[in-house]
């Protein structure tokens, strides 16, 4: 079919510009253009290529980056108990300051008459014991002045930061209670035998000394060679002296045997120290832990299920079909 070309034309082909004239860009620039073509249909304009498929989520469970914790620097207050960071060491201590202070200012007739009734003697062993290995634990000997309520305070302090504090009150109450045992028993057999007469059963003894040492001993087994051993060795070397001067046999080998007992826990305190350690290491927990790290932590990371793994979305169709018989 023939075309009529309008006048003054040049025999272009219809949508071709006349000659001279310059062709602006886009559909404003073509009015009549547009409407010579209106039973061509509509052009599209350029597709653009559909995004990717996302690859789907993986099933395996999701493990976020955390960066080990760095050296914590030394803070000097971490020396002596806090009521956040060692409860048990600071209400233990907040005890011994109430009976020390008692022991100091009270009339002596009561305190001697409260000592006597703590004393862990033959003869309160035998008939109260648990009552008697409680309560003598609650004094100490000498007052609050006593060298043993400076390593009480540092000892268990320092421990308590490392295992626990229902840990440390293990550690304490079985030396307290092994070390004294230890010496009362014998006392009981030589009075028995004859060795010794019937007033040693009612030997003044209270005090936490047997329960400081042991704590000494299990915090050795934790601190490194270079600072173990002297530790040990200072400490021990103070003990024997003090046996070698005969002020208090009995007490002495106490204190001896109380180190040796706490020496004789490092393989079970040892799993204790590195138990607690991986808690504090990680973000959240324990001390030393960042809380706000580990929230960024799980927010960024998607749901898990109940595996610890991803949860798969759900393909839907139009129309979930009947499947008769399930």
């Amino acid at each position: 079919m023939e075309r009529t070309v309008a006048a003054g034309g040049t025999g272009s082909t219809p949508g071709s510009a006349p000659s001279g004239a310059t062709t602006p860009s886009g559909d404003a620039g073509l009015p009549d253009v547009v409407g010579l073509l209106d039973a061509l249909p509509r052009q599209r304009g350029p597709q653009t290529a559909p995004p990717p498929p996302s690859a789907p989520p993986s099933s395996a469970p999701v493990t976020s980056a955390v960066t080990e914790p760095g050296p914590r620097a030394f803070r000097p207050w971490h020396l002596l108990p806090t009521p956040t960071g060692t409860p048990f060491t600071f209400a233990y201590a907040a005890v011994l300051a109430v009976t020390s202070l008692l022991a100091t200012y009270a009339d002596p007739a009561l305190v001697h008459a409260l000592h006597q009734g703590s004393s862990t003697d033959v003869a309160h062993l035998v008939r109260t014991p648990v009552l008697v290995l409680l309560a003598s634990a609650l004094w100490v000997a000498g007052g609050i002045v006593a060298p043993y309520t400076l390593c009480f305070l540092l000892v268990l302090t320092a421990l308590e930061r490392r295992i626990g504090g229902a840990r440390t009150a293990v550690v304490f109450l079985t030396g307290h209670v092994l070390a004294t045992l230890a010496t009362e028993g014998p006392v009981g057999l030589a009075v028995l035998v004859g060795h010794l007469p019937d007033s040693s059963l009612h030997r003044l003894d209270y005090g936490i000394s047997f329960g400081v040492a042991t704590s000494i001993g299990v915090l050795a087994g934790l601190l490194r060679p270079w600072l173990r051993w002297p530790v040990l060795v200072l400490f021990g070397g103070l003990l024997i002296q003090g046996l070698l001067t005969l002020a208090d046999p009995l007490t002495g080998w106490g204190h001896l045997i109380s180190l040796a007992i706490g020496v004789g826990m490092w393989p079970v305190v040892r799993r204790w120290g590195a138990s607690g350690s991986a808690g504090r290491g990680r973000p959240g927990g324990g001390e030393g832990g960042s809380g706000g790290d580990q929230g960024a932590v799980e927010a960024a990371a998607p749901p898990l299920g109940r595996r610890g793994t991803v949860p798969q979305p759900r393909e839907l169709g139009p129309r979930a079909e009947h499947q008769p018989g399930r």
